[in-house]
């Protein structure tokens, strides 16, 4: 990619003071010939919104939290601010060249379909949209004749190996996990697990919500869904892989044996950067690694009875529907409930379960965004309920 020939990429990142937004905008820091930020959007986050907003200059912002709105209107009266739900939406609304959609949950989706609406190029971080409603998603973005990106590393490495690929003759890919900080402990250990020990993972730097699901494994489970939509492939043609170094984040099988990796850093910047730039590469790198340093890489496949939602979400995924809508809102609300500290970490498999064995979900057929919404705040109810009668 040549900054002199090449205009600079307006962009909007949506979750800016979170983990990923905050490496996306050391991303644009490091590259100020490539891309501009017209949009940035927080949850609550006011102090560190402030600070982005004087440094990257943004023309608009949102806050979810509309209690702060009236704060930021007085101290940036130049900028157009929106607040709440209609907010993001309004600021995914505006035309830019990337929407970062790094929003953690299922809050996410309706901003994520605004943005594809307004025919603007999607940089997928958060995969909770796509477990959810991966259809209307999909279909969407064919509709309109835009790009999704995938954000996520082991995502991003699939990508990367499938440029110029015929999909067809993919045998299998592979998703790789580090194993997260607890796959050699004993299930009686698993029971005692706490939430701070949860959230520090052995390889990435990443939010909480994700660093309990990849402790759970449930991450490669959501991951596995996620693959499914973004590459058009079945269950069957994706597998999951331990590989505790994490060199390598994606692998491709193709039809005559030969196949394709992808190595990288453990750095969400170069995904990210990657997404930016695609579909052009950025001329200078901000992290590499010594190939000459590579030893030991090692493989294993997971073990889904001691660590139980993968195995889970993998069924999930083979009878598809709106079975993943269930899976991801039930799951969200078990590790909220976790890092709240009530509930033990092995109840969040149990949790999720015993909402997907209820019956009352069957009725709904039609795959639309206010039936998908529907389950979602329903399903909620009923693991919050299952938490309650839990404690």
């Amino acid at each position: 990619m040549q900054s002199h020939t090449i205009p600079k990429k307006k962009i909007t990142i949506l979750g800016s003071t979170g983990s990923i937004g905050r490496s996306a905008l050391e991303v644009i820091r490091s590259f100020p010939e490539y891309f501009q930020v017209v949009g940035l959007s927080a949850y609550s986050n006011i102090d560190l919104l402030k600070k982005h907003i004087r440094e990257f200059k943004p023309q608009f912002i949102s806050v979810f939290d509309t209690k702060h709105i009236h704060e930021l209107q007085h101290e940036f009266n130049n900028i157009t601010i929106y607040s709440g739900l209609e907010g993001l939406k309004q600021i995914s609304s505006i035309k830019v060249d990337i929407v970062l959609c790094a929003i953690v949950g299922a809050v996410g989706l309706e901003p994520l379909l605004t943005a594809i609406e307004s025919k603007n190029d999607i940089a997928l971080a958060n995969k909770e949209p796509l477990v959810m409603a991966g259809h209307l998603i999909t279909q969407k973005a064919n509709s309109y004749s835009v790009k999704l990106i995938p954000v996520d590393s082991e995502h991003s490495a699939i990508f990367q190996c499938l440029i110029g690929q015929d999909i067809n003759t993919i045998e299998k890919i592979y998703l790789t996990a580090s194993g997260g900080p607890f796959y050699n402990k004993s299930v009686k250990e698993l029971e005692e697990v706490t939430p701070q020990e949860a959230i520090k993972h052995p390889t990435w730097n990443m939010g909480k919500k994700i660093s309990v699901d990849s402790a759970t494994l449930m991450n490669k489970g959501l991951e596995i869904i996620e693959a499914m939509w973004l590459f058009g492939l079945g269950e069957d043609k994706i597998d999951v892989v331990i590989h505790p170094q994490s060199i390598i984040h994606g692998l491709v099988e193709f039809s005559d044996g030969n196949m394709l990796a992808h190595l990288g850093p453990t750095d969400m910047k170069l995904p990210i950067l990657f997404s930016f730039t695609y579909p052009e590469r950025a001329l200078k790198p901000l992290k590499r690694i010594n190939i000459k340093e590579l030893s030991n890489l090692s493989f294993d496949y997971p073990d889904e009875r001691k660590f139980p939602c993968l195995k889970l979400a993998r069924a999930v995924a083979q009878k598809g529907g709106l079975q993943p809508t269930i899976l991801n809102a039930s799951n969200e609300v078990a590790v909220q409930a976790f890092c709240e500290g009530k509930i033990r970490f092995t109840d969040i498999y149990r949790i999720v379960a015993k909402t997907l064995e209820e019956n009352s979900y069957t009725n709904f057929n039609d795959y639309n965004l206010e039936t998908i919404l529907s389950i979602d705040q329903e399903v909620r109810k009923k693991s919050n309920e299952i938490i309650k009668n839990l404690t």
